[in-house]
């Protein structure tokens, strides 16, 4: 079987940033997905499943509800090896295209107080794992990423 693009990354280079993970096109319709990398790949622990669950919440209502781009995004969710996101949105799109939205994203999730979204036994399966202080924490960390984001980190690079 062939690698998946996602294995083909090389991850002892890759930092933190918002890169182009892959482009699918249907018809006319193109789904852009990026990779939302918040933690060096084997180099820093990896984000706890609280942290990332409460993440995930924040992170979905907030783009479900954005008036520019609620109806073109299709998925915000974590990856496996919890370092970081996935998010899909309708378009072909480059990662410079969304940064002011994942300033304003990762704004709202290290300044969002109350109770999540969803965080009840009816609306979620794991409604208990959740840890708001540390989503605040790894959303204030991105943002230092994401306020002086560059080239490099806004596109794979090579071996």
């Amino acid at each position: 079987m062939e690698k998946i693009a996602s294995f083909q990354v090389n991850h002892l280079v890759l930092e933190p940033g918002i890169y182009v993970s892959r482009k699918d096109r249907f018809g006319n319709v193109t789904l852009t997905t990026f990779d939302l990398r918040m933690t060096t790949p084997n180099k820093e622990p990896v984000m706890n499943t609280a942290e990332v669950h409460t993440i995930e919440h924040l992170g979905a209502t907030y783009l479900r509800n954005h008036a520019e781009w609620k109806d073109r995004t299709v998925y915000f969710g974590p990856m496996g090896c919890r370092t970081g996101f996935y998010l899909i949105l309708e378009g072909d799109l480059e990662s410079e295209d969304i940064v002011g939205l994942m300033k304003d994203l990762f704004v709202f999730i290290r300044d969002f107080e109350g109770e999540v979204p969803g965080a009840a036994a009816r609306d979620c399966g794991n409604y208990l794992d959740m840890n708001l202080n540390m989503a605040h924490w790894y959303a204030k960390k991105y943002l230092c990423v994401l306020e002086n984001i560059d080239g490099r980190h806004l596109h794979y690079q090579g071996d």
